[in-house]
């Protein structure tokens, strides 16, 4: 007898045995497992927590420099001011120094000047000009000082010669040899004079005695005649 080879029936019998059991009315979809959650689904706050860190850091990091560039700008300002102030000091003090060497120059001219006064020389033409030189040098702040009869102060005063007066109290400029000049408060030349002192030894005179005091006291003297005078002791 010959076997038999297993006809297309049974193989088909036997095909549903070698699949997996799958519930009634669920699609093939339903029967492949699920996947497990992925891990980056599970690491994303940790991602967010991490931004937000970095961002602050940033933050930070940002207002720093704004604070040291804002100090800088200060630092900066304040030191172009105290640069615009120092120029500006300097350029008055050079324009005053400049002034003062020209005035300077100009003072053997004004002595000239005063002494042509004094002799009565100063007249016509010259006399115009020397006035008008006399009103610029005022205009650019040159003043005159020195005056008989004020007290000797070393500091703006020469003296050029010495003697002694019974009625001065104190060295005294009794003559202006030659004018001081100043600008401001900055003495140019001192004034050349000559001074007096009080005499060695001169007592101070006392003041007179009252009209009043004078009567009485010769009043008391007359009564003290008629009386006989004073007693003796």
């Amino acid at each position: 007898m010959t076997e038999e080879t297993p006809g297309f029936d049974e193989q088909q019998s036997q095909a549903p045995s070698q699949q997996p059991d799958v519930p009634s009315g669920a699609t093939s979809d339903d029967a492949e497992p699920k996947a497990a959650p992925s891990q980056e689904e599970g690491a994303a706050p940790a991602g967010d927590t991490d931004q937000n860190a970095a961002l602050l850091a940033q933050l930070d990091q940002a207002r720093t420099a704004l604070n040291e560039r804002t100090a800088d700008l200060q630092r900066l300002q304040a030191e172009f001011q105290n640069y615009r102030r120092r120029v500006e000091r300097d350029r008055v003090a050079v324009k005053e120094i400049a002034v003062a060497n020209l005035l300077t120059e100009l003072l053997p001219v004004l002595d000239d000047i005063g002494r042509a006064r004094e002799h009565g020389e100063l007249v016509g033409g010259f006399k115009s000009v020397a006035e008008s030189l006399e009103t610029t040098v005022a205009k650019m702040g040159l003043q005159q000082f020195g005056k008989e009869g004020e007290s000797f102060d070393p500091t703006i005063h020469e003296a050029l010669m010495h003697s002694y007066a019974p009625d001065v109290t104190e060295t005294t400029c009794v003559a202006i040899l030659q004018p001081g000049y100043r600008i401001g408060e900055r003495t140019i030349r001192p004034a050349r004079v000559a001074v007096a002192e009080p005499q060695p030894g001169a007592q101070t005179v006392k003041p007179a005695e009252e009209p009043g005091a004078q009567t009485e006291a010769k009043a008391d003297s007359a009564e003290s005649k008629e009386n006989g005078g004073p007693e003796e002791g």
